[in-house]
């Protein structure tokens, strides 16, 4: 039936058909390599970037001058008395610590909130409690500002 050397045979992989119409080649590890090599020229071809022109409009400059400095506020939380302390200021009771906090952050954005109240900028507000102060005096300082919209708050700790 099929007359060939040990060569051809090693070579090409050649099976014949079980009704005897002729021979088929094995076509699966072509198609296998033909895949490998599309895959790895698309990976490793270097597609030139789409860039569109975007014009970005600039800010003007009367809008800048407008806008107030934003106003930093440290609050500290100590142990003993005075507990708690607005920059340098301290107060001995919770009523005057927190009378003095809302007078900062309302004078800090009043000039903002009458010409438009829903951009005024809180303070940005750092808390520095003592290594032995209690936490619910920590906890009352930040219920009080989530109470004033100040969301934004960092806890300042010193590394030991």
């Amino acid at each position: 039936m099929i007359n060939s050397s040990a060569s051809e045979r090693s070579s090409i992989s050649v099976s014949e058909n079980l009704t005897g119409d002729g021979l088929t080649l094995e076509l699966t590890p072509l198609i296998d390599i033909v895949f490998m090599v599309i895959v790895f020229l698309l990976v490793t071809a270097n597609a030139p970037l789409l860039k569109l022109p975007v014009d970005v409009p600039q800010p003007e400059t009367t809008e800048t001058s407008v806008q107030a400095e934003q106003m930093d506020l440290v609050i500290s939380v100590q142990r003993k008395a005075p507990i708690w302390g607005i920059d340098k200021e301290q107060y001995f009771t919770w009523v005057e610590f927190k009378s003095a906090l809302l007078l900062k952050v309302n004078s800090a954005g009043s000039a903002q909130a009458i010409e438009s109240p829903e951009s005024v900028q809180r303070p940005n507000v750092s808390i520095a409690p003592d290594k032995a102060a209690k936490a619910d005096d920590l906890v009352k300082v930040m219920a009080l500002l989530n109470q004033l919209n100040i969301s934004d708050a960092q806890i300042l700790m010193a590394p030991e």
